[in-house]
């Protein structure tokens, strides 16, 4: 079987993350979804960024929570990266979006709930994708459990995918538990006997995140369905 490949935060090995410049990227190549990070600016809009802070990734410092989307629309998201990138912004989901419209990649949207508990990210993030009419196209992951089995329960035709970095002894009795259709590990789960054996009983498995080509092997060997990768065309010139 062949290892279906996301790209993690766009093609954020080779562009900044969570940036148009990393979707686009991503967009172009055969390639079966991209994964990306959702936050609630302070007026409400759900914005494209990994972090629950802009320190690490712009030229600015505060919390996502704390600033309107006119302030986050000001900084930098690409000048860390590279000075070449000092122009891109931070992203909104409607204009991720947009920018896969008509794409056939698959759109796994992680909800950043397990920090900050966002009031209203989750019902906006189900509203946009319904409006797009690709809810056969989303996966929505979340390392926030009572916020996923939430959004199963609102929204039970958008697949999700339960995000965990434990050895869990018993994944698929977890993601049973909150109605998640899919199982999103850490590598190290994946490659041992209860990622294994998850994976032999019809757990599908999404692992994150995998830059090392040996490590996708080994992957694709335990069972996993599909990976999370930085560099995704490093990934499909290993399996395609």
């Amino acid at each position: 079987m062949a290892l279906e490949i996301f790209a993690h935060r766009g093609a954020s090995g080779i562009r900044p993350e969570n940036t148009l410049a990393a979707f686009r990227e991503a967009a172009e190549l055969p390639i079966d979804g991209v994964e990306f990070d959702v936050h609630l600016s302070s007026d409400g809009v759900p914005v494209v960024i990994h972090d629950e802070s802009v320190d690490r990734t712009t030229d600015g410092s505060g919390y996502v929570k704390d600033m309107t989307l006119d302030e986050l629309k000001q900084l930098s998201a690409g000048c860390r990266f590279a000075d070449e990138y000092s122009d891109e912004r931070i992203p909104t989901l409607r204009e991720v979006l947009e920018l896969f419209r008509g794409k056939p990649q698959r759109l796994n949207i992680e909800l950043k709930s397990d920090v900050f508990p966002y009031p209203g990210l989750r019902e906006n993030v189900i509203a946009l994708v319904r409006e797009f009419g690709i809810a056969d196209r989303v996966i929505l992951s979340s390392f926030d459990h009572v916020t996923l089995e939430a959004a199963k329960r609102e929204a039970p035709d958008i697949e999700t995918g339960m995000l965990f970095v434990e050895i869990l002894a018993d994944a698929r009795s977890a993601a049973a538990g909150i109605g998640a259709d899919a199982l999103h590990p850490a590598l190290p789960f994946a490659l041992r006997e209860p990622g294994r054996r998850a994976a032999a009983e019809g757990s599908v498995l999404r692992v994150f995140t995998v830059n090392d080509p040996e490590h996708a092997l080994m992957l694709r060997e335990a069972g996993a369905q599909a990976i999370f990768t930085d560099y995704p065309h490093r990934m499909l010139n290993l399996f395609k």
